[in-house]
């Protein structure tokens, strides 16, 4: 399986959305540069959400809005791991508490 390419510098794509805006194609921009049509496209109308323009027909997020959902199910993933954490230290300490006696050893 071919490895991915790395994605293309911040500085890379936005030059390709100037260049989209200012009237050449997505098309000949990919001819040119080497990177594919549609990757063009998806990054001027990212470009477009961004900017506070809605999309066609589609519920698109920021960039803002999908960093901050990322780090909201990174900081969710890791709250349920604390929990489950927690949980299981409960029980472990209720079933110790159950089996062990404390007895007095100074008869």
């Amino acid at each position: 399986m071919p490895t991915p390419k790395p994605p293309y510098p911040a500085e890379f794509r936005r030059q390709m959305i100037e260049l989209v805006q200012a009237g050449r194609t997505p098309t000949q921009l990919a001819r040119e540069f080497g990177c594919t049509a549609q990757s063009i496209s998806t990054w001027v109308a990212q470009a477009a959400v961004d900017s506070g323009k809605p999309a066609r027909g589609k519920d698109v997020l920021s960039s803002a809005e999908r960093e901050e959902l990322v780090r909201l199910r990174r900081e969710n993933r890791q709250i349920k791991q604390e929990r489950d954490i927690l949980a299981k230290a409960t029980a472990w300490f209720a079933g110790k508490g159950e089996k062990t006696s404390i007895g007095s050893s100074l008869s």
